[in-house]
């Protein structure tokens, strides 16, 4: 079926998550012993509501819960998920709520909270870390013409959601990097109710959502630690996402989906793209960063089965436990017995061609 020209309607940030570093408070304005008095009255209540406080003069509900992160105390409000601990660290791990950042930019809330710590005699100790950041574009898009087929993705793992038979999701990765490209209008109708989007979009209907959610890994490698270099090197993540991460495509005749042309929602979303990337001083190389995501994996995967190496030698020799230098070393013994020094070379160098070649 046909589609008319996709047109942007918004885009921004829609979920952030930090965490800080900050010395013990100074003041009685935050008192962790009377926030676990009040959290064991809710218990001993069997409360399952929060309890409304005030601290440093801005208010917030105490939930009657800790994070399964292992912070003791969860304060919300508004802009902000606040957890917190005495003892933690970091001392706070802070979600910066979606419709606080529609409201206020991420930089202006980032500088609210910390004015917050302020205020209850907290000092920062060292450089606030992020942790996620969701990037998200709204289109207004009448009719769908894709489905899961037409993108070309990095990401090995792909789902849909249906309901009533309509497809409304497409999720493409799991972890440090997921693309969710799904139908606004019905979210919003079954699950999160964030009718406010509607005045924003100045309409109430055929609103599809582009979104990455994107983790510490990915950040990093993107220079991205900061509030600061959130703002200076958003753009580059963005182009990468958009041109070498994931993209549409318009289905043809050809076998390889990757020499299908690109969707022209896609096209569209890669201009804008390119039009905040221009706005940047600094460029980030997308080759690097598909190599530094691909370095990644490959160690996560091994260190899952060097894991299971452990377990398999432990079982075998009947000891309890084996400590990571000893798995290391039975790593090394094994990997020595199999090394051949001419097929090395050649092997390695056969995919460093593949690499420089395009293949990455």
């Amino acid at each position: 079926m046909a589609v008319g020209s996709p047109k942007l309607l918004l885009h921004g940030i829609d979920t952030v998550q930090c965490a800080y570093y900050l010395s013990p408070p100074s003041s009685k304005q935050l008192n962790f012993t009377k926030l676990a008095v009040i959290k064991e009255q809710l218990r001993m209540d069997k409360s399952r509501e929060p309890r409304a406080v005030t601290l440093g003069g801005t208010d917030f509900f105490l939930q009657p819960y800790g994070s399964s992160s292992g912070y003791p105390f969860v304060l919300t409000n508004e802009d902000f998920k606040i957890e917190l601990g005495e003892f933690n660290n970091p001392s706070c791990f802070v979600t910066f709520r979606s419709q606080a950042l529609w409201r206020q930019s991420a930089s202006t809330l980032h500088h609210t909270f910390l004015k917050w710590a302020m205020a209850v005699g907290c000092e920062v100790q060292q450089p606030e870390t992020l942790s996620r950041v969701d990037f998200c574009f709204d289109y207004s898009l009448a009719e769908r013409d894709f489905d899961v087929d037409s993108f070309v993705s990095l990401s090995s793992k792909d789902s849909q959601h249906r309901e009533h038979g309509a497809i409304q999701t497409f999720t493409l990765g799991k972890g440090d990097v997921v693309l969710r490209v799904y139908d606004k209008i019905a979210e919003i109708k079954q699950q999160s109710a964030k009718v406010w989007f509607y005045a924003l979009w100045g309409q109430e209907e055929h609103v599809w959502r582009i979104e990455w959610q994107v983790r510490k890994p990915l950040l990093r490698s993107c220079g991205i630690r900061t509030f600061a270099d959130l703002q200076g090197h958003q753009g580059s993540v963005l182009w990468f996402l958009s041109e070498h991460h994931d993209t549409l495509r318009t289905r043809t005749e050809d076998s390889n989906r990757s020499r299908w042309p690109l969707h022209p929602l896609w096209v569209d979303l890669q201009q804008r793209i390119t039009e905040l990337h221009t706005l940047e001083t600094k460029q980030i190389e997308g080759k690097e960063l598909v190599l530094d995501e691909r370095l990644i994996r490959l160690t996560i995967s091994i260190y899952g089965y060097l894991k299971r190496m452990a377990a398999v030698s432990c079982v075998k020799q009947g000891q309890p436990m084996m400590s990571e230098e000893e798995a290391y070393g039975l790593l090394g013994e094994r990997l020595q017995r199999l090394f051949d020094p001419l097929s090395w070379k050649l092997e390695v160098r056969k995919r460093i061609n593949a690499i420089e070649l395009g293949e990455w």
